[in-house]
C-alpha cells in the first residue's frame, strides 16, 4: 500500500512540474513574439514605411517563430500553432506587396491567437475547474 502511494506521489508530482514547466516556456515564448509583434505595429504606424525595417522586423519574428514552434508543438494543439502561422504568414504576404496598413488586423489577430494560446494552457481555477 505504501508502495503504490509512493508512486501515485511521485507521478502527481511530475505532472505538476512538467506543467510548470511547459506554461513558463509558453508564456516566454508568448511575450517574445508578442513584444516583435508590437514594434512592428509601431513601425507601421510611424508612417516612415521603411520598407527594410519593416522587411526585417518581420523576417526576425517569423524564425523566432519557428525556432520556438517545434517545442511548442509537443504539448499545444497544432491547430492553434496554425492559425498563428497562418497570421504571420498573412502578414509577410502583405509585405511582399506594400500593404501596411493591411498588416495592422493580422498583427492584432496574431497577437490576440498568441494571448489565448498562453492563456488556455495556464494552471487557473477557471481551467482547473
Amino acid at each position: 500500500m505504501k508502495k503504490e502511494l509512493v508512486i501515485c506521489i511521485i507521478i502527481v508530482g511530475l505532472i505538476i512540474i512538467t506543467n510548470i514547466i511547459a506554461q513558463n516556456y509558453t508564456k516566454v515564448c508568448v511575450e517574445n513574439i508578442t513584444g516583435k509583434l508590437y514594434e512592428l505595429e509601431e513601425i507601421i504606424l510611424s508612417n516612415d514605411n521603411n520598407n527594410d525595417q519593416i522587411y526585417q522586423k518581420i523576417y526576425d519574428t517569423d524564425s523566432e517563430w519557428h525556432r520556438f514552434h517545434n517545442k511548442l508543438a509537443f504539448y499545444i494543439e497544432h491547430d492553434e500553432l496554425e492559425k498563428v502561422e497562418t497570421r504571420i504568414s498573412n502578414i509577410k504576404g502583405l509585405d511582399k506587396k506594400n500593404k501596411y496598413d493591411d498588416m495592422l488586423p493580422q498583427i492584432e489577430e496574431c497577437i490576440f491567437l498568441l494571448e489565448h494560446i498562453r492563456d488556455k494552457h495556464a494552471i487557473t481555477a477557471i481551467n482547473i475547474f
